[in-house]
């Protein structure tokens, strides 16, 4: 017990330190804004309903990641290089909740658990500075892929194809080495919008976990990527602040309202209209890369 109380305190405490982090470089940028330097708030309003929406579907397993970006994409409100990480900050703290919750209510061993979320991290942290690197081209390319791969765990879900699961709480110690080695490419792979739930679902069933335990191990390593990745995106300003607090203020209650629903709302509409929007932003963005001219982006690393 007192393993996962330092567990969640340790989670509490990035949400904070991304928090004040992000209001001190919010301040500088305010001023920035008041010369002239930066373009002025657009559609909060817009982005937080979205958030409330893509959370909302995030805590039903659904995935955040795909949703939002088609979001952003359909109603133009990000562009395509800031979306990575407009989706690691601004998800973060309603991310932050669903872990709370999962690890609190769901029992998993806790070393392991702790372990697992390490090697997320781990792989969160450099894919984070990878991701800050990239061109926008090469940024489309990267979600288009993420968008399929997640078009493809949908699918793989709504067939019922998912392996059945066992009933362990714990893994082996051979099989918890290659949950490690996949969960720290999972972190990475983060950063580029392919969301861990889909995966890790699949990971720790084919393992031999009851896929319940597999929660509070997903959304743990999420939390911790997205506070720690975010940190990153915030110091280079690889993000529009405006569009991630919008999704972070609309994904708090988004959470909330769905811990209530969880148990009782029809998913399967809701699923097959979300692959047919993934499927289609996918196709959109790999579009727009193979028409776009190679251009490396300027990034202003003092987060003015």
């Amino acid at each position: 017990m007192s393993d996962v109380r330092i567990l969640l305190g340790t989670l509490a405490a990035t949400a904070v330190l991304l928090s004040i982090y992000w209001m001190l470089q919010a301040r500088r940028q305010t001023r920035s804004i008041a010369a002239g330097r930066e373009p002025r708030p657009k559609r909060i309003a817009l982005v937080a309903l979205v958030g409330v929406a893509t959370n909302f579907f995030d805590t039903l397993g659904i995935g955040s990641f795909a949703t939002t970006t088609s979001a952003f994409r359909l109603f133009g409100l990000v562009s395509d290089e800031l979306i990575p990480g407009t989706l690691i900050v601004g998800q973060a703290i309603p991310v932050v909740m669903q872990a709370l919750l999962f690890i609190s209510a769901i029992p998993v061993d806790s070393r392991q658990l702790a372990m697992l979320v390490a090697a997320c991290v781990a792989g969160g942290w450099i894919g984070a500075g990878i991701v800050a690197s990239l061109s926008r081209r090469m940024l489309q390319f990267g979600m288009g892929t993420a968008l399929l791969a997640a078009a493809l765990f949908m699918l793989l879900g709504m067939l019922g194809l998912f392996p059945s699961g066992g009933t362990a709480l714990a893994l082996r110690p051979s099989a918890l080495a290659l949950a490690i080695g996949i969960n720290f490419l999972l972190g990475a792979l983060l950063t580029l919008g392919i969301g861990n739930y889909a995966p890790s679902l699949i990971l720790f069933s084919l393992l031999g976990m009851d896929p319940r335990a597999a929660f509070p191990i997903m959304m743990g390593s999420g939390a911790f990527v997205a506070t720690i990745a975010g940190v990153r995106f915030v110091s280079t300003g690889r993000l529009d602040r405006n569009a991630a607090l919008g999704l972070t203020v609309g994904g708090v209650p988004g959470v909330v309202l769905a811990v209530w629903v969880v148990k009782s709302l029809p998913l399967v509409f809701l699923r097959e209209l979300v692959l047919v929007v993934v499927l289609y932003t996918s196709a959109m963005l790999f579009r727009s890369a193979v028409r776009a001219e190679p251009e490396s982006l300027q990034i202003d690393l003092s987060g003015r």
